[in-house]
């Protein structure tokens, strides 16, 4: 037994510096970067930006790969069940991790035990807009207005649960209003009747709705993020125009699978925040109304789950279902 003893003693002893070694000299071949939509859109344009920058600080080539398909759960399944050696880097947002546990009662994931945070990459605060001739310019007329037609002022949305229908739900919550919901596939059937007159509001990506601005068909009245967008710098945030602690924001951030080791889990977060500083990937963001939000694992850990608290109150007060 003592000598069972010694000598597993010294081969654990002998083997800590080989995986302190393996971290060291990590990475040493190519990494995956699993981004749960299809190509185009705000999830590929920021796991691009990212990965472009951020494999030759690595030594190693990034290969993203779109794995798209059940508002994000194929892709999250893929990464959750990956190897754990920092090999595997995966795209999640708002709806892998936070509306997605929010809905469904069964997932092939779980967002909080299958995965580890790495870093927050960026957010992208929605716009509420109304049609130019709605008689509010502000955030206190509109909501004066809904009070004193309650139930007459319909909202689109990209579809039940989607970000833009959450935010208006939280919204109308803290306003004391009632405003209808009207669901659409997507947002440009959304964005044709919100023109064409057939509702009268909504939150939206920016970019998508900047040219209508800039036209005058549509007024924005406020952003939804904790601070105004420098694309937008004369539209107050929506806490500013004065329902204080509101902020609903599309957010994406770098995760790998559980287990990975911490310093690898260090490094990619230390790397991450460099690439975040580069005036190429801040440009990208802008481009696709988004801006770098960098920090620790801890503190984007702490941001996902205070965000799923603050929509799982919003839910729950719905009573919005997968099935709706």
């Amino acid at each position: 037994m003592r000598r069972f003893l010694v000598a597993a003693a010294f081969a654990v002893t002998s083997f800590a510096p080989a995986l302190a070694a393996g971290a060291d000299d990590y990475p040493t071949h190519p990494l995956k970067l699993i981004v749960p939509f299809a190509p185009g859109g705000g999830n590929d344009t920021v796991a691009r930006a990212v990965a472009q920058k951020l494999a030759p600080m690595l030594g190693q080539p990034i290969v993203v790969d779109n794995r798209g398909g059940a508002g994000g759960a194929l892709g999250a399944e893929l990464a959750a069940h990956s190897p754990a050696d920092g090999y595997t880097l995966f795209l999640g947002g708002v709806g892998s991790q936070v509306v997605n546990p929010l809905l469904h009662a069964k997932l092939p994931y779980d967002a909080d035990k299958d995965f580890a945070p790495v870093a927050m990459l960026a957010k992208a605060p929605l716009v509420l807009v109304v049609r130019a001739s709605v008689p509010a310019r502000d955030i206190a007329q509109f909501i004066a207005l809904a009070k004193a037609k309650p139930g007459t002022l319909n909202y689109a949305s990209n579809g039940n649960g989607s970000s833009s229908h959450l935010a208006a739900l939280m919204f109308a919550s803290m306003a004391g209003i009632d405003i209808v919901h009207v669901p659409y596939k997507g947002l440009a059937p959304a964005l044709k009747d919100l023109l064409a007159g057939d509702v009268q509001l909504m939150f939206s990506s920016v970019v998508a709705i900047l040219p209508h601005i800039k036209s005058g068909e549509l007024r924005a009245l406020a952003v939804t993020g904790s601070k105004r967008l420098a694309i937008l710098p004369d539209v107050p945030t929506v806490a500013e125009a004065g329902l204080t602690g509101y902020e609903a924001a599309s957010w994406y951030g770098l995760f790998v699978p559980a287990g990975t080791p911490p310093a690898i889990v260090d490094r990619l977060n230390a790397d991450v925040q460099k690439v975040l500083a580069d005036a190429d990937v801040q440009r990208a963001f802008a481009n696709d109304g988004a801006e770098a939000a960098p920090g620790s694992p801890a503190a984007f850990a702490a941001y996902v789950k205070a965000d799923r608290e603050r929509l799982g109150k919003v839910v729950r007060a719905a009573r919005l279902t997968a099935a709706e």
